[in-house]
């Protein structure tokens, strides 16, 4: 209604504009605001009687209704008939009246809010707050949108075009014309609606399910707002969290690689660290490494310190060679048939190969 209401008034103050800008062109270049505009040409009427009328109570500025009387003075305008002005003048009250009843329903309208969604108000304001409601349908039916859709909430022709064009999709809708996003150069406008629809997101539904009447988390959200716009528009580093500007003794300091070195514990070296087994009988050393990669128990250990002794306790049990062959010898020295002899040849080699064969067992 607001917004329909603003379009009524534009369109009645123009129309005022151009009627009275016969009579008196100069008028519109002296005074911008549209209300003023037309309650001056109500208490005036023709550019004639500007000199004895008081327009102090509608103009604050001294200087302004100074120039307004010296203009009239010496206007070029046309002179304009009775029925004319008439109907100006009715003009006129039309645009006094729409504007007054604005201004009521601009009162209301922000009372209820603060009610409503006091988060929401706080976050975007008062207007761009009622027309993202409105154009959800209500509280409930907003608090149920991501905050991308809040983001983009009011540009989906745009959305659907740049879907079907392949084109860049648009940064922001309703939410451009938020106050914060308003006082952000254009390069940062993206970033800081994709912030500020992130944090009112999270208002929103504060508002529709939450308990509390105030705004509680509207602050902080603000704040958090504030301090990223800082942070892009002036490059200061800013923590998000705490919303404060970090100080420079938080500075790191530069990496110092002789400091570091030196502070650095030693390497380990494998070769250095070895156990040392001494054989008391042979007087030699058996170097055993240890496995740094598996922790064995103490079972374990003594069972490999067993073997090592067995290993080192091996008896050479001695072959009685020497005795055979004499024995051989003296049965050769005999004096027997050759027969014989070899018989007793072979047999002792038997026995060699039985004594080996039990040996190697």
């Amino acid at each position: 209604l607001l917004d329909d209401l603003d379009k009524e008034i534009n369109i009645y103050a123009m129309r005022v504009r151009e009627w009275y800008g016969w009579h008196f062109p100069e008028m519109a270049k002296i005074i911008n605001d549209n209300m003023m505009f037309a309650k001056c040409v109500l208490r005036m009427g023709m550019r004639i009687n500007c000199k004895t009328c008081d327009f102090s109570d509608i103009l604050a500025d001294e200087a302004v209704e100074e120039t307004l009387k010296k203009t009239a003075e010496t206007s070029m305008g046309t002179e304009i008939s009775e029925l004319d002005l008439l109907n100006i003048k009715a003009l006129c009250d039309q645009v006094v009246s729409l504007s007054e009843y604005r201004l009521q329903l601009f009162d209301y309208l922000k009372n209820r809010m603060a009610a409503i969604a006091p988060n929401l108000t706080m976050m975007v304001g008062e207007l761009v707050g009622a027309r993202l409601i409105a154009h959800s349908g209500s509280l409930l039916n907003l608090a149920k949108h991501p905050a991308s859709t809040v983001q983009i909430l009011g540009a989906e022709k745009a959305l659907f075009r740049a879907l079907k064009a392949k084109t860049d999709t648009p940064k922001y809708g309703l939410i451009y014309h938020a106050s914060l996003i308003g006082q952000v150069a254009q390069k940062n406008k993206g970033k800081i609606s994709r912030v500020l629809a992130a944090k009112t997101a999270l208002a929103i539904r504060v508002d529709a399910l939450g308990d509390n009447d105030g705004p509680t988390i509207g602050i902080d959200n603000r704040i958090k707002v504030e301090a990223r716009i800082r942070q892009l528009e002036g490059g200061q580093k800013v923590n998000l969290a705490s919303s404060t500007p970090k100080t420079p003794t938080n500075k790191q300091s530069k990496y110092d690689a002789t400091a570091a070195r030196a502070l650095a514990p030693p390497k380990f070296n494998d070769a250095s660290d070895i156990q040392m087994v001494v054989d008391n009988d042979k007087s030699s050393a058996v170097k055993v490494k240890k496995d740094k990669n598996k922790k064995r128990s103490r079972s374990e250990v003594d069972d490999e310190e067993e073997e090592v002794e067995e290993k080192k306790e091996v008896v050479v049990v001695p072959v009685e060679e020497p005795k055979k062959k004499a024995k051989v010898v003296a049965l050769a020295s005999t004096p027997a048939p050759e027969k014989e002899v070899e018989a007793v040849v072979v047999n002792g080699d038997a026995e060699k190969k039985k004594k080996k064969k039990k040996d190697k067992q």
